[in-house]
């Protein structure tokens, strides 16, 4: 008698087993989606929508303030994600290579991820207002300043890059040191013996095995980027910077659902938005499988 391989489709208690979360999933991620992509094609109340075919991704589609949203995004996240790991790399090696007391450090550097990202705006705030803040205090030093980072449209963005740089640091940081513990330490002895400079061991030996955790962090860094909205939410109060200065795809979306209540404009550029990260996604992910072999 031939023997049968196990596969889950041999084995229908697994998939009740995974029922539980197979209906979470459907309820609260695929069917918003499908909603969405239904109302992005409709119009009225959501009591009372009707067909409108395509009119509401022309609108979107010809909204300066779209564009605006959309520039603003693609802006934050290709400074926001790019810089903010090769600091937390520059931190997470000096942790690794330098550092005694390497677990107090990783929880100092963790704790801004388990904090409320509406208080950490609050203390930002505060840091960076013209007249009191500690960051032109600090400025006033080298005759720098006052700089107005919060009510000058022109630093809009610098100050909810600044913001978002720091905010993502914690994650990436402990997300990097892991895989430099996974690193073949007998590497770099070999690489000792024949004379390897630390920048040489970097790139020949360190970059290349971190690639994996490399793609996975700039995966979903950037997706969480071209979605920001509570760092904005945060630094500006629940506002959008003066003069919608520092306004974002979401932020976007998030007026027209719920403040000018055009729920089918919203779900557009909702749907807008979708497509649009999941092609840099695939770019992306295309390009690093490239840069690993």
């Amino acid at each position: 008698m031939k023997k049968m391989k196990y596969s889950a489709e041999n084995a229908p208690q697994a998939w009740l087993y995974l029922l539980p979360a197979l209906i979470i999933i459907v309820i609260f991620h695929v069917y918003p989606l499908i909603k969405t992509f239904i109302i992005s094609f409709e119009k009225g109340t959501l009591n009372n929508l009707v067909f409108n075919g395509i009119k509401n991704y022309q609108v979107v589609l010809a909204d300066p303030k779209f564009h605006k949203a959309i520039i603003n995004t693609t802006l934050y996240s290709f400074i926001v994600v790019p810089v903010g790991v090769i600091i937390a790399m520059a931190i997470a090696l000096t942790i690794i290579e330098k550092i005694k007391y390497k677990d107090i450090f990783e929880t100092i550097f963790f704790i801004p991820y388990l904090t409320s990202i509406i208080a950490v705006g609050i203390v930002f705030r505060f840091l960076l207002n013209k007249d009191y803040g500690f960051v032109n205090y600090i400025l006033g030093f080298i005759n720098v300043g006052p700089i107005n980072f919060l009510d000058d449209p022109k630093m809009s963005m610098l100050t909810l890059i600044i913001f978002g740089i720091w905010q993502g640091l914690a994650f990436n940081i402990i997300i990097l040191l892991s895989g430099l513990r996974n690193v073949d330490k007998n590497y770099y002895k070999v690489a000792d013996m024949f004379g390897a400079t630390k920048s040489e061991q970097f790139f020949r030996i360190t970059l290349p095995q971190m690639i994996p955790i490399l793609t996975f962090l700039l995966m979903v860094n950037f997706i969480n980027a071209f979605k920001v909205y509570s760092q904005v939410f945060a630094i500006f109060n629940g506002k959008a910077g003066i003069a919608d200065s520092a306004t974002t795809a979401v932020f976007y979306i998030f007026n027209k659902f719920y403040v000018e209540y055009r729920y089918g404009q919203g779900m557009a550029a909702a749907v807008i938005l979708f497509l649009l990260i999941l092609l840099f996604t695939l770019i992306q992910n295309y390009v690093m499988k490239k840069l690993s072999k």
